[in-house]
């Protein structure tokens, strides 16, 4: 810390709900189960994705990646909350607090911009299915994936530098599972007027615009999908929006929950909200998004009796998936 700092601060003390021990200890057994199924199902839909063919295209590239994030997204803090349910000291150091703050934020920003992409994907997919392999090429994907990833880390890295330039006076208590950038900023002991101005803003920013254009791409494919003339046609380009319709509404009703309460005082349900939202969430988008899929589940069957392919591929080598056809 800089000499602006005036603290001595070397860690930090995370009290999660030490008030209410016994309830600590049923979420340390749910959250276990949950974030193993978490690891285990993305990373089964990384290598499903890279070993089958049939998974070779935009959407499922896509899906790898929010299946990474939401890996690295949950890794990144719940092990040591998981540590802290069953220990009475529950510290976690300066480094290791600035790391997970920045991470935290980084791959939730960037979980926002991948639901944006995959919604503009599913709409040029239904709505101008005639330019979906030039409009989603192998290369315009990989662009659009890492300028989700670039923009959700330097978005963090922004805030960071903003939030551990201030002063904190020695105050080291967090009033949370772990080091969430609002609840950091309380500890604070000078001016966060312009902390609060620049998140407000980006939280706007990497959140609000993706949801308008999610909102957008789904105004046009209600329309086209009204105007089939197929029932059957109708209902094949419903059923690979609903997945992604159902992801974003449980994603962005929590954040908005979160973090449009920047005043508020943080309670007991708020933190089961955040919990929710950091635990919850991840484990629910293979269910959700994948594994009701009937070219995943192909994809399965085929793992298990050792017909797929061993060579791998990379992600973006692969041809665009058909476009829906919806007449």
């Amino acid at each position: 810390m800089d000499g602006a700092n005036q603290t001595a601060v070397t860690e930090y003390v995370l009290l999660g709900l030490y008030e209410h021990h016994n309830l600590e200890l049923i979420l340390f057994g749910l959250c276990l189960g949950i974030y193993s199924m978490n690891v285990l199902g993305n990373s089964l839909l990384i290598v499903l994705n890279m070993l089958d063919p049939h998974l070779h295209s935009p959407m499922y590239f896509f899906l790898s990646n929010l299946s990474l994030m939401d890996i690295c997204g949950t890794s990144s803090f719940i092990p040591l909350m998981l540590v802290n349910f069953l220990e009475t000291q529950r510290t976690i150091s300066f480094p290791g607090c600035a790391l997970q703050m920045y991470l935290t934020l980084a791959l939730g920003t960037t979980e926002c911009l991948l639901l944006a992409v995959m919604a503009y994907d599913r709409y040029i997919a239904i709505c101008q299915p005639l330019r979906y392999p030039e409009l989603m090429s192998g290369q315009i994907c990989v662009q659009m994936a890492v300028l989700s990833w670039g923009t959700g880390f330097f978005n963090s890295l922004l805030q960071s530098i903003l939030v551990w330039r201030l002063p904190f006076c020695g105050h080291n208590v967090i009033n949370h599972f772990f080091c969430e950038i609002l609840a950091v900023l309380k500890l604070a002991c000078g001016d966060i007027s312009l902390n609060a101005l620049v998140l407000k803003v980006a939280t706007a920013v990497v959140t609000l615009a993706p949801l308008l254009l999610i909102c957008l791409s789904y105004i046009f494919i209600l329309a086209a999908i009204l105007r089939a003339p197929s029932a059957v046609g109708r209902h094949k380009a419903f059923s690979t929006c609903s997945a992604h319709l159902t992801v974003v509404v449980i994603f962005y009703g929590t954040i908005s929950f979160m973090y449009f309460q920047a005043k508020a005082k943080k309670t007991t349900w708020d933190k089961i909200i955040a919990l929710f939202y950091g635990v919850v969430t991840p484990s629910l988008n293979p269910i959700i998004y994948s594994l009701r899929n009937t070219e995943v589940k192909a994809a399965m069957r085929a793992l298990l009796q050792g017909e797929l392919s061993r060579k791998m591929s990379h992600f973006y080598c692969c041809s665009p998936s058909l476009p829906v056809k919806i007449g």
